[in-house]
């Protein structure tokens, strides 16, 4: 027999709070998650999450998310190197010696591209 839920009184709809929407965006799209199991275990749809998403990228603070991944033994000579990759159309390796100030006017000219 099915179990029936009845809601008595005024329907909430509920409230995500921006550190949960963030966490939960973080996890749909990190490497190797599938965006729909996730949201089945927020018990929201997944276009919900693809909307956190939209709403969260605009509200960007001017930082963006850093990943450190383990250097390839095949790469040693690029071990002094910075590669900063933005978006999907944009890549550059800026050696590890450059002054910060270029290096930043690097990387903002390759954001107002």
């Amino acid at each position: 027999m099915a179990q029936v839920q009845v809601i008595s009184g005024v329907e909430r709809r509920r409230r995500w709070s921006k550190n949960q929407k963030r966490l939960l965006v973080a996890a749909a799209f990190a490497p190797g998650a599938v965006v729909s199991e996730i949201a089945r275990q927020a018990d929201v749809c997944p276009g919900q999450i693809y909307r956190w998403r939209q709403d969260l990228e605009g509200q960007s603070n001017g930082f963006s998310e850093v990943v450190v991944s383990p250097v390839n033994p095949a790469a040693i000579g690029l071990a002094q190197m910075i590669e900063v990759i933005v978006g999907d159309h944009a890549q550059v390796r800026i050696p590890a010696s450059i002054p910060p100030d270029l290096a930043a006017a690097v990387i903002g000219a390759l954001v107002r591209r």
